[in-house]
């Protein structure tokens, strides 16, 4: 078969492509990193129930089980926070290697009711977040993640949140690694932790 003018010019490119990508993996020391697999990496910086500011950063070198919800949230969150604090408990030793956050989406409430003891409630090792509505909505686009207000004159003050119910596995350092979505058994989870610590 004969190549055409431009079939030439192709077939040239993609010699040229190849070699130099084989020239990329000869001489540099890092593995290639396509699209796909680059990094995700949320952020956010909320206050804790002491008023201290917290992010990515002041966890690093554990593993992050995070979740966004409300205290008046009234089967998903308590749920999902449940599946968390067994999975902590079935880690052992291993929990230390591991911290769970939950973020509030609904702030101003979730202070005014006790975030710090709801979380307690569940398992000591999980620790509240809420910051003012903007800290909130940054860290919720960061992990792009959804909530709203809904108004409901039968939920308490009026109104219920709704939002996205998924459980999200951050790895040591600061990369997005999966998540679990909602209804994950704590078996599950507990073995996708011990296969990465």
């Amino acid at each position: 078969m004969r190549l055409t003018g431009p079939q030439k010019i192709l077939w040239a490119a993609a010699g040229f492509a190849a070699l130099a990508y084989g020239a990329l993996m000869v001489f540099s020391d890092r593995a290639p990193v396509s699209v796909a697999q680059a990094a995700f990496r949320p952020t956010f910086t909320l206050p804790d129930a002491e008023g201290r500011l917290r992010t990515l950063s002041d966890f690093a070198g554990k593993h992050l089980l995070m979740f966004f919800g409300f205290t008046n949230c009234p089967d998903v969150c308590p749920t999902t926070l449940a599946e968390v604090a067994q999975v902590m408990d079935d880690l052992g030793e291993e929990a230390a290697n591991v911290q769970p956050l939950f973020i509030s989406i609904d702030p101003e409430r979730d202070r005014r009711l006790g975030l710090a003891a709801f979380t307690a409630a569940f398992h000591p090792t999980i620790l509240g977040l809420a910051g003012d509505a903007e800290q909130t909505r940054a860290a919720a686009e960061s992990f792009k993640i959804n909530f709203e207000r809904e108004e409901d004159a039968a939920a308490p003050d009026g109104y219920m949140m709704s939002h996205s119910p998924a459980l999200y596995l951050i790895g040591p350092d600061g990369d997005w690694l999966r998540q679990f979505t909602y209804g994950t058994p704590a078996a599950d989870i507990l073995a996708d932790l011990q296969s990465r610590l």
